[in-house]
């Protein structure tokens, strides 16, 4: 039988779990009109947290409120992609005359209307030339009879595309003071999110709404499981789900993971047992280092790294001063590393004076690292 889960990152997933609160949000703030807060919303979260997943269920519930999307990733060149491609794209589905109107409005020389009209090749180039503003105004002008309105998507968002990234947030910006039909949602992780908005070009980002995409919480995490299993023609002891559940930590690309090496390794059996979850979970866990863990540690300096090997020594969250003694630094050395680790999401405070690992079995895989090289 085809395996219903989705172990890919950016893939969604056969049933999204534990969103449904934050997705319900934006849709609030695209019916209550311009001015509503949440039209303006960024997602962070560690890496598997889900982030490009939710942006793809915002994109098609937007959508099946008959809104248009532009859905985008900030690498170089996301701006000209915008303007050269998605929104002239879109543009093309309106009668020409009206768009030839709207140039006309802005003093572009497309030249007067003919006996018969004008057709999208004569406008396509006047089009991308006016630019990202002036595409987006001429859009929203356009889908006020269809009372809809626009969204925009940017994932991965990093400081370091900040000039396209101001150039994308002050079309953005002039739009909503305009009162027009737009949306803008973006994800990146915190780290990455922070840079942004504390650019003090962009000082219309702090005032987006904010969500951090944590853990999905325990029935949920089952719903996830067994909900596609069943769906597939399959079924699942309670047993075997309690294993695979609790195997996940409530970590959302684990979910999928788990889910997918349980259901290959007897995909011809009806009932998924205990020993299918146990085993798939293993295989889960195994392949969980090099899928999440190296990239997340790639940027980690060697000073980073001794830090959390200094947490590893404990089995809870780590005492500051403990960390400390270990390093043999002073408070505010070991908060500086401190810091830097909880930007980069492999860290969180966990209570006063305390941190823990931010992403699940980071402690065992580092663990198992340090005796490898011994």
């Amino acid at each position: 039988m085809p395996n219903p889960f989705s172990p890919s990152f950016g893939v969604s997933p056969p049933l999204l779990v534990g969103r449904d609160d934050l997705i319900e949000e934006f849709v609030e703030a695209v019916e209550d009109g311009p001015g509503a807060a949440g039209r303006a919303t960024l997602y962070t979260g560690p890496r598997g947290a889900g982030k490009t997943v939710m942006l793809n269920a915002i994109e098609d519930r937007t959508k099946a409120m008959g809104w248009l999307v532009v859905s985008e990733t900030a690498s170089p060149g996301f701006v000209e992609r915008i303007t050269r491609q998605h929104l002239p794209r879109l543009l093309r589905d309106f009668d020409p005359d009206a768009v030839h109107r709207r140039l006309g409005g802005l003093s572009v020389p497309v030249g007067p209307l003919g006996s018969g009209g004008v057709t999208w090749d004569t406008l396509e180039s006047h089009v991308v030339a006016v630019g990202l503003r002036n595409q987006i105004e001429m859009l929203t002008d356009l889908l006020i009879e269809q009372e809809t309105g626009l969204l925009i998507t940017l994932d991965e968002m990093h400081q370091n595309q900040i000039a396209e990234l101001r150039d994308l947030a002050i079309a953005v910006q002039h739009s909503f003071r305009e009162g027009r039909e737009l949306a803008f949602v973006g994800a990146g992780l915190m780290s990455s999110i922070s840079d942004v908005v504390n650019d003090e070009v962009l000082t219309f980002l702090r005032r987006a709404e904010r969500h951090h995409l944590g853990s999905v919480d325990h029935g949920d995490v089952q719903l996830g499981i067994r909900k596609p299993i069943e769906m597939a023609g399959r079924v699942i002891t309670e047993e075997a789900l309690e294993v695979m559940t609790s195997g996940t930590r409530g970590y959302p690309f684990l979910i999928q993971l788990v889910g997918a090496q349980t259901w290959r390794l007897h995909s011809n059996e009806t009932v998924i047992t205990v020993e299918d979850a146990q085993e798939g979970v293993s295989r889960a866990l195994r392949r969980l280092g090099a899928l999440v863990y190296e990239p997340a540690l790639a940027g980690a300096s060697a000073i980073d790294r001794t830090f959390l090997l200094a947490m590893t020594k404990d089995d809870g969250p780590s005492k500051m001063a403990d960390i400390q003694e270990r390093l043999g630094v002073d408070v505010n050395y070991a908060s500086q590393y401190r810091l830097r680790l909880i930007a980069a999401e492999l860290i969180e405070s966990s209570s006063h004076g305390y941190v823990d690992f931010a992403l699940p079995y980071l402690r065992e895989y580092l663990r198992d690292e340090a005796a490898a090289t011994i």
